[in-house]
């Protein structure tokens, strides 16, 4: 509801208690003011009339801009109706006929309005609105005003003329047929219809014995066929028959038991009616029992399944009429209606108007467009009004874009199997008409649909019917070229269009589209799928010469994606690695952390062992370093890099300097989502195609992305495509992408300190992970044992040369120092001669 409706619905819905007070407080003046009564009255009414004139102004803008909202269509014409402005009404009462199909309380309004103001003259319209009233849901009420009104203003009815006659009775048979069944509320047309034969009855002149006696006939069958459906009423209207038999100069006992006298077929029908009613009595008090909601509905439901174990179809439709004149907007109950409708009736015109009625009500479900079209189909319907129907469909607002393309296809599965079937052209169906559907099917759900199979499906079904209905295989290549131009980042895109062409014998296309294809970069091993396919097109239908160049094109591109591969799974592993022995190098260190009291508690002899143990293990993860930085599998191809190839180029780069990341074909993204993964940056990169790396900037010490990340690419054109996706959305967020200007990230000065950006910072580091490098803390001791430099306040291994943190070197020793058993110095070498000794 708007904001304009949710103002003027507290006005109407109090209207009434405004009105009550107004009259008590002209009630009160004009007791205490006689002469001022008449004066209050008209300033009220006028103020009235304001008011509703504010309202219908509100609500028409509200109308105006959305035409669709059904509360302030009703609101509207409430108003309206009050004013009495009875042109305006019927205007405003049409447009809402229009897009909604009215309540039945809506059709009696309007039929009591035009016939208060026009009379037995509005009898043809009324008519048109009471049978448009009965074809929007089934309600006893508006068929007993329906026949009433037909009775008292249709001068043929009323003058008893067998034309009239014969009008009613047709009448009063299609109010049977749609309400009779009714177990609740339909004894109710049956018991107008049995007044009108005997009022015909009454008519008959005494002389005429023989007409007399047929409509005795006609009135008796009436009661035999009402005794015969279980209906609430049933022995009112058995004690009525048997009144009625008396009068009618029969041998029935009025004061008899309920059976006797009746004749053995009308007892029968009796019994078994009565039978029926008592097993649906339960279900009906159910029913009417629950308010409208969710739990009357579900009752609905269970009636509907018992009813279904009877097998009944007439009795089926009344109870689905039922529960939707309850329920009209339960897409739910309208689909199980409508498919009950195609297994009993399939062409009939019923199941046509049920899914008229059905997309009025509930238009935002597509399959109920898609049965509909199909329904009228089935039932031979014409061109216009299958084209009818699917404008109609596409008007609508869908919850996805799936169901707008089952609309699209469709009707062009329609339009395929007229044209099939057809030699000649009727009612303007060619294949031009197909070809159109698909050309704005494609247009309007390509943005939404592109790189999906679904998209793929369409555009291959439209290719297929291009070659075989349109006899045009320029225009199926056609149809590929634009798919190619939206879907192109998609495998299967290529593979279908050369099948196609292999299908058609066009060998040289489908080789021409190899070459295209080869090099470009597809999701998961896509790239590699479609390398291997050529080769083996070329094995089974090129020559020799094209066998050759075929491999020639593509072991270098293998090779190349190997390479990355491997890359790769090297990045994966060494970063596993690093964070593995960081941690074991962490918890390595706190087991280990030597404390005062166990440094005294150890022997000397076990002190030195766990030095020298110490440094052989350095030596010996020196040396196995770089091994074990990359681990790769060897390749069974003979024209890749073997696995040792590629450890010993990994281990040579590790082994000089690292250098930082020069970012001459990086892209910096920033704004990313704190979830993305380096898959789902290449998967956003794959139209571009080109990627080499991604790194993504995460926190020193959670781990976790910061939003940043580095993409590497293998030439300026691909960045160059990259960089014309910024702005664009990407999981939620809006990406920035510029190019990375690594002279921006050189070290600035600042206040005398060279200081490295953090992106610097970061490529260092970075480089020196992926090529291998570690980043071990150093041991207390070097590895040659050379420049020992110990920190802290345990000292007692300093040797005597070497002068403790603190002390001047220009201190002179002091005199007595000669005299002590530790006066004479030992040299580096003879202390770790000392130390080291066995």
């Amino acid at each position: 509801m708007t904001e304009t409706e949710a103002q003027v619905n507290p006005q109407l819905s109090g209207e009434e208690e405004k009105d009550s007070n107004i009259n008590e407080d002209h009630h009160t003046t004009d007791a205490q003011n006689p002469s001022d009564g008449s004066g209050s009255d008209s300033d009220s009414e006028s103020e009235d009339e304001a008011q509703s004139k504010a309202q219908i102004e509100a609500l028409e803008t509200a109308l105006g801009s959305n035409s669709s909202d059904y509360d302030s269509h009703v609101q509207y014409i409430k108003i309206l109706r009050k004013l009495g402005d009875l042109e305006k009404l019927r205007q405003a009462r049409e447009a809402m006929s229009a897009l909604f199909p009215l309540t039945p309380d809506m059709w009696q309004e309007w039929a009591k309005d035009e016939i208060t103001s026009f009379g037995e003259d509005a009898f043809p319209a009324v008519q048109k609105l009471y049978e448009r009233g009965v074809s929007d849901y089934l309600s006893v009420a508006l068929w007993y005003d329906y026949l009433n009104f037909v009775q008292e203003y249709d001068s043929v009815v009323r003058e008893c003329s067998a034309a009239g006659i014969s009008k009613a009775r047709n009448l009063f048979e299609r109010a049977l047929t749609a309400a009779g069944l009714h177990v609740a509320e339909g004894h109710k047309i049956w018991e107008l219809y049995r007044e009108f034969e005997q009022a015909i009855f009454l008519t008959i002149e005494e002389t005429d014995s023989g007409s007399k006696e047929k409509q005795i006939q006609r009135i008796r069958n009436l009661f035999h066929r009402q005794l015969s459906v279980p209906l609430v009423e049933h022995k009112p209207t058995l004690r009525a028959y048997r009144a009625w038999e008396a009068n009618n100069g029969s041998s029935i006992d009025v004061n008899s038991s309920e059976l006797d006298g009746l004749s053995s077929h009308v007892v029968s029908v009796y019994q078994k009616a009565v039978e029926m009613l008592n097993a649906r009595v339960h279900l009906e008090e159910q029913i009417s029992k629950k308010e409208a909601g969710s739990e009357k509905l579900q009752e609905f439901m269970t009636y509907l399944k018992f009813e279904h174990s009877s097998g009944d179809p007439a009795r089926i439709q009344i109870l689905y009429e039922r529960a939707i004149a309850e329920f009209p907007i339960s897409s739910d109950l309208w689909l199980d209606y409508t498919q009950y409708l195609d297994k009993t009736f399939k062409t009939a015109r019923i199941v046509r108007d049920a899914y008229y009625r059905a997309t009025r009500n509930c238009p935002w479900v597509g399959e109920l467009w898609v049965r509909y079209l199909l329904s009228v189909e089935r039932g031979h319907g014409s061109e216009e009004e299958l084209a009818t129907v699917f404008e109609k469909s596409l008007q609508c607002t869908f919850t996805s874009f799936d169901e707008y393309l089952n609309i699209y296809l469709t009707r062009v599965d329609g339009l395929r199997r007229r044209v099939s079937t057809s030699t000649e052209v009727k009612d303007g169906v060619n294949y031009s008409v197909i070809r159109d559907i698909f050309q704005r099917a494609s247009d309007y759900l390509s943005p939404h649909l592109k790189n999906t199979q679904t998209f793929l499906r369409m555009h291959s079904y439209w290719a297929r019917l291009e070659l075989k209905l349109g006899k045009d295989l320029i225009a199926a290549r056609g149809v590929w070229e634009s798919l190619l131009k939206i879907s192109g980042s998609m495998l299967e895109t290529w593979q279908c269009y050369i099948a196609m062409e292999i299908d058609m014998g066009q060998i040289n296309e489908a080789r021409s589209l190899y070459k295209r294809c080869y090099s470009k970069r597809f999701p998961g091993i896509g790239s590699e799928d479609i390398c291997h396919s050529w080769v083996h097109f070329e094995r089974e239908y090129g020559s020799l010469e094209e066998f050759d160049i075929a491999v020639q094109k593509v072991t270098p591109r293998l090779q190349e994606l190997q390479l990355f591969r491997l890359q790769q799974e090297g990045k994966i592993s060494v970063l596993a690695t690093d964070e593995k022995e960081n941690s074991s190098r962490k918890n390595s260190r706190e087991k280990r952390k030597p404390t005062a009291s166990s440094i005294d508690e150890q022997s000397p002899t076990k002190r030195r062992k766990d030095t020298v143990q110490d440094l052989k293990t350095i030596k010996e993860n020196d040396k196995d370093q770089v091994k074990n930085s990359v681990k790769v599998s060897g390749s069974t191809e003979s024209h890749l890099r073997t696995a040792e190839n590629v450890s010993k180029e990994t281990k040579d780069a590790s082994s000089k300097k690292s250098v930082p990341f020069d970012d001459q074909c990086t892209a910096f993204v920033s704004n990313l989502s704190l979830q993305a993964t380096e898959n789902d940056l290449r998967n956003f990169f794959a139209d571009v195609g080109g990627v080499v790396a991604i790194r993504i900037l995460k926190d020193k010490f959670t781990k976790k992305s910061r939003g940043l990340a580095y993409v590497d690419f293998s030439d300026d054109a691909h960045l160059a495509s990259a960089l014309e996706k910024n702005k664009q959305i990407f999981l939620g967020k809006k990406l920035s992408i510029l190019k990375s200007d690594p002279q921006q990230g050189r070290k600035k000065t600042v206040a005398g300190r060279s200081l490295s950006t953090k992106h610097e910072k970061f490529d260092s580091h970075e480089a020196s992970r992926v090529r291998g490098e570690s980043s071990r803390p150093q041991s207390g001791s070097s590895r040659n044992g050379e420049g020992i430099q110990l920190k802290g306040t345990n000292t007692f291994a300093v040797p005597r040369n070497v002068r403790p943190l603190g002390r001047s070197s220009s201190k002179p020793q002091s005199e007595g120092a000669t005299e002590r058993g530790d006066e004479i110095p030992k040299s580096n070498d003879e202390f770790r001669k000392m130390f080291l000794k066995e």
